[in-house]
């Protein structure tokens, strides 16, 4: 795995959504451009939360069925232990699988714990529960829906890749998410892709500076398109160059 991002370059992605940084992430050509994102089963629940950016702790997760010898916080501790194989921090994502899900994956302790211990949010194939007092203590998670109660949840296997939303999700994994959704950055990439995100929104304004100017007319949209073209294609060429 790559050097993990510093602090500072962290915080830069927080600082843009998240098809801005696909958008960046395409300029380098490094997979298929409908590849590397989750679909549409996995959504934001607090919409309005900044965007989440961290490393993937993986696991899988039922909650059909009793668990055998454990109870129904079983292998949370493992997990919790096991957080230091990735960098920090830690985004929590979890594989249900049970199709269609029985129960919530998690609920206000979890995500209290995961917060408590380092983690800056979570995502789950599953469903969630307790919402308003998750949503209380600013963290941020990505469902595919949500259900009252939680069944038998125990967590079953720690640090495999985990199949959520249309991808294969590794340990490690960089991800940013927002209210658009959930991908994954290229570790080998990410902090270029970090580098790159102000100068690829420069480009863009000069498209979107034109659209808002009063009198805004087809010739100064022509012209403003061709200029972000060309500062896009210039940042494409530095990718290309490095």
């Amino acid at each position: 795995m790559s050097e993990p991002l510093t602090t500072e370059e962290l915080d830069l992605l927080r600082k843009f959504d998240t098809p801005t940084v696909c958008n960046v992430i395409e300029l380098f050509d490094i997979r298929p451009r409908n590849t590397g994102y989750m679909d549409g089963r996995i959504r934001s629940n607090f919409p309005k939360m900044p965007p989440m950016v961290g490393y993937a702790s993986t696991a899988t997760f039922r909650s059909a069925a009793p668990p055998r010898g454990e109870d129904v916080y079983g292998g949370m501790t493992e997990q919790l232990e096991r957080l230091k194989e990735v960098p920090a921090p830690q985004v929590i994502v979890f594989q249900d699988l049970d199709d269609p899900p029985a129960a919530a994956t998690f609920g206000e302790v979890m995500c209290t714990t995961y917060k408590t211990f380092g983690c800056v949010g979570l995502i789950t194939s599953g469903a969630g529960r307790d919402l308003d007092q998750v949503e209380a203590i600013d963290f941020p998670v990505f469902t595919g829906s949500s259900i009252c109660a939680h069944g038998y949840c125990h967590i079953l296997q720690i640090g495999l890749p985990a199949h959520v939303g249309g991808i294969t999700v590794y340990p490690g994994d960089l991800l940013h998410g927002d209210c658009n959704g959930v991908t994954t950055i290229p570790n080998e990439i990410a902090k270029d892709v970090a580098s790159l995100l102000e100068e690829f929104v420069a480009a863009e304004e000069v498209i979107l500076g034109c659209l808002r100017t009063k009198g805004a007319n087809l010739e100064a949209f022509t012209e403003a398109r061709v200029e972000c073209q060309r500062r896009v294609a210039e940042l494409k060429d530095r990718v290309v160059g490095s």
